[in-house]
């Protein structure tokens, strides 16, 4: 593995009552996260692969942990998100380098299919501080009973030559949704749309 990884922390988040009513099932999000080096922490480089290259190792380990943590099989996941958070000596043309060209191919094997685009954040920041993972249905971006996020905060990280990398995976949406739009039952998920 190229990732120089501190540090791995994977948690499941179950809402079992929201507005005083019942969730049955609950809905449950999983969360892996990884503190990795950054190697072009305090220094300008124009070529960025190696981080490319780091984002595609951590796009499959983080989501088959996510997919572990819930107990699930691929098929059964049903939202998905990514974010990245650099420390100060980083910039976010890091973060996005980690996110964007190589993490989501690794993802989509994971949760298998995930013909929508995978929801992400990118920020600047310190220990404790916290990292929103913006959550979408992996097959089928309008619906909108699947527009949620997470928070990833670890007291420790990101140290400022570090980045803290987070993947999320869902196997619901949002707790009692009714705000219109597309419903899982009626989407076709081909084009990553509807």
């Amino acid at each position: 593995m190229n990732a120089k990884i501190r540090k791995i922390a994977v948690w499941v988040e179950e809402t079992h009552r929201e507005a005083g009513k019942a969730i049955t099932p609950a809905t449950r999000k999983a969360v892996a996260a990884a503190v990795i080096a950054n190697p072009f922490a305090g220094q300008y480089v124009e070529d960025l692969t190696p981080l490319m290259d780091i984002g595609a190792e951590l796009g499959g380990l983080l989501g088959e942990k996510c997919i572990a943590a819930l107990g699930i099989t691929a098929q059964d996941a049903e939202s998905y998100g990514k974010a990245a958070m650099v420390g100060e000596a980083g910039e976010l043309e890091h973060a996005a380098a980690i996110l964007h060209p190589k993490l989501g191919g690794p993802l989509r094997k994971a949760v298998e299919k995930g013909a929508a685009l995978v929801p992400s954040s990118k920020k600047m920041g310190g220990p404790g501080q916290v990292m929103d993972v913006p959550l979408g249905h992996k097959d089928a971006a309008y619906v909108r009973s699947h527009f949620d996020a997470i928070e990833v905060r670890l007291n420790d990280a990101p140290r400022a030559n570090e980045i803290l990398v987070a993947v999320a995976v869902t196997d619901s949406g949002r707790p009692l949704p009714r705000v219109g739009g597309l419903t899982k039952d009626e989407m076709v998920g081909s084009d990553g749309l509807k």
